[in-house]
């Protein structure tokens, strides 16, 4: 068997690594990928063929180069499915439980940080169905699934922000910030949480490294929507409300973008 080392410049975040992983899957003579996103670095351990890999990830124009190629006696570790599918479930049902609990607060307490937060749960929750279906399933499965979640997120991402424009024009009244704090350290709890599910999990698989990344994002956009909530009050505007939201709307559109480069 062989280990060949990949650099790809331009995968620096989950996006990539799915578009990566959903490439190769169909390659028989691939044992096992490990990514590293950190190093922007994938190792492939396959039977020979290596340049037939090299062509299929040019393909994705992600700015790859071959690193190098040896023979190894690795012994790999299959990791239980069961495992990895509670584990995606608890972290999926915690992601789409708070994006009831985010825009149904965020649309009463008239605060859009909240709402582009809940839709920010909603793509991970996408994610994670995503990675659900990576455990087992088929390619041809998953892209219908990513092409018609990139869509929906766009869409909203889209409303969300005309609307974040439309309250910068016009007079608005002033967002709670009370339920924007007390809403937002809940979701912050639930993301830690998932976090740490995630890191307990000890998975090097690539759905599942795509996953803690994208919920260690979720921790800094909460974060940033609690301070938000402590300068509307402060500064007794609401702008800092929306500029939050605002900057997760695009967040949002951004991931779903990548998602539709999955269903490509």
């Amino acid at each position: 068997m062989q280990k060949t080392i990949f650099k790809i410049q331009k995968m620096d975040c989950p996006s990539e690594e799915q578009m990566v992983r959903m490439k190769l899957q169909g390659y028989e003579q691939i044992e096992k990928l490990e990514f590293d996103i950190p190093k922007r670095e994938l190792k492939v351990y396959h039977n020979g063929q290596k340049d037939q890999l090299f062509s299929a990830l040019e393909s994705l124009n992600l700015n790859t180069t071959l690193i190098s190629t040896e023979e190894t006696e690795a012994l790999l570790e299959i990791e239980p499915h069961g495992k990895e599918r509670k584990l995606l479930w608890s972290v999926l049902i915690i992601n789409v439980s708070f994006f009831a609990i985010e825009i149904i607060t965020g649309l009463i307490a008239n605060s859009m940080g909240l709402v582009a937060d809940s839709l920010d749960m909603l793509a991970d929750g996408i994610v994670y169905g995503l990675a659900l279906l990576a455990v087992g399933g088929t390619v041809a499965k998953k892209k219908s699934i990513a092409k018609f979640s990139g869509y929906f997120q766009i869409i909203l991402a889209i409303i969300g922000f005309t609307e974040v424009v439309r309250r910068f024009i016009g007079i608005e009244k002033m967002p709670d910030f009370q339920t924007m704090i007390i809403v937002s350290i809940f979701a912050l709890i639930a993301n830690v949480i998932c976090l740490y599910l995630l890191q307990k999990g000890k998975s090097n698989e690539a759905h599942m490294q795509a996953s803690m990344i994208f919920t260690s994002n979720d921790v800094i956009i909460n974060t940033g929507v609690i301070t938000a909530g402590v300068l509307v009050n402060w500064l007794n505007s609401s702008y800092p409300d929306l500029i939050i939201g605002a900057i997760v709307f695009i967040i949002v559109a951004r991931g779903a973008y990548r998602i539709l480069q999955l269903a490509k």
